[in-house]
C-alpha cells in the first residue's frame, strides 16, 4: 500500500482507468464474435467501430487495428454482405447573416 499521497493518487487514478480499458476492450471482443456469428451490414460497422475507439484510445495499436479491421472486411466479403453507404442527413439551409449598419460619427 502507498503511503505517499500522490501514489495513492496515482493507485485510484490507475484503478478507474484499468476499469474504463477493460470496459472498451470488451465492446471489440464481442463486437468482433458478433460479426463472425452474424456477419451482416450493421455488425461489421459496430466493429470497426469498437476498433477505431480501441486504437483512439491506445488499447491496441494501428498494427493491430489494422489487421482487425481487414479480417472484419474478408468476412463480410466471405460472407456477400452489402455494405452500404452511410446514410446522409438532409443538410440544414444556412441563414445569411445580417451584418450591422455602419454608423458615423457625428461631428460637433
Amino acid at each position: 500500500m502507498p503511503i505517499i499521497k500522490s501514489a495513492k493518487k496515482r493507485m485510484r487514478t490507475a484503478r478507474k482507468a484499468t476499469i474504463r480499458n477493460s470496459k472498451v476492450k470488451r465492446e471489440l471482443k464481442s463486437s468482433m464474435k458478433g460479426l463472425n456469428a452474424k456477419p451482416s451490414a450493421q455488425s461489421h460497422a459496430k466493429a470497426q467501430s469498437s476498433v477505431d475507439v480501441a486504437l483512439k484510445k491506445r488499447l491496441i495499436s494501428k498494427r493491430k487495428a489494422a489487421r482487425l479491421k481487414a479480417r472484419a472486411a474478408a468476412t463480410s466479403k466471405q460472407a456477400k454482405v452489402k455494405l452500404g453507404q452511410a446514410k446522409s442527413t438532409p443538410k440544414k439551409p444556412v441563414s445569411k447573416k445580417t451584418t450591422p449598419k455602419k454608423t458615423t460619427a457625428k461631428s460637433k
